[in-house]
């Protein structure tokens, strides 16, 4: 996990299809007894993944030539269901470091960036445009620029957005609150002394 400014994720993509996944097939409700989310990279979409005796179905996160693939690109309503914050440990512990879609729930979304892994919406036409690009071509570079607010796909750019309160705690190191309390611990200890309970 990264600890502060995040301006840019670069590396190659993985095309996750789909409309309305859920957390629920993101991370299933079982793993969720975990005490630490320390594996939780080990059961992402697992019961998409694997089958019932363990062997791998198709997938793309089972597919070799999307191996070590660190931005996903996904469709329409990505996270939706419960508010569990397993499905954005589950996909920053499995290595993916930003996620790149049509649209998101938005508590998954604040979720993703509380751990620093940014969220980006851009449109169908072009989700579904480098989805197929990185199919037949999934080598190809990708870089999520959260400052200028663009996308690189090989060498064409395309436009995306985010909450502009979500580029600002990127780019200034502030969306990690853990970090900012242990920034702050002398203020914070100060204000704990002039208080009277």
């Amino acid at each position: 996990m990264s600890t502060g400014v995040i301006k840019t994720i670069s590396g190659t993509g993985v095309p996750i299809v789909g409309n309305d996944i859920d957390t629920d097939r993101i991370i299933p409700a079982r793993f969720l007894k975990e005490i630490t989310f320390e594996k939780m990279g080990n059961y992402l979409f697992f019961d998409v993944r694997f089958d019932a005796s363990g062997a791998a179905n198709p997938h793309p996160l089972n597919d070799e030539k999307f191996k070590g693939a660190s931005i996903a690109f996904v469709n329409k309503n990505f996270g939706c269901g419960s508010s569990r914050e397993h499905a954005p440990q589950a996909i920053m512990r499995y290595g993916i470091q930003a996620i790149v879609g049509e649209s998101f729930a938005e508590i998954f979304a604040g979720n993703c960036a509380r751990i620093g892994v940014p969220v980006v919406t851009a449109s169908a036409e072009i989700v579904e445009a480098i989805q197929a690009r990185l199919d037949a071509e999934p080598r190809t570079p990708v870089t999520v620029n959260l400052e200028t607010k663009e996308l690189l796909v090989g060498s064409d750019r395309f436009p995306i957005t985010l909450p502009d309160s979500r580029q600002k705690s990127f780019l200034n190191g502030s969306w990690n609150v853990l970090n900012l309390l242990k920034l702050n611990a002398d203020k914070i200890s100060e204000k704990d002394r002039t208080l009277s309970y």
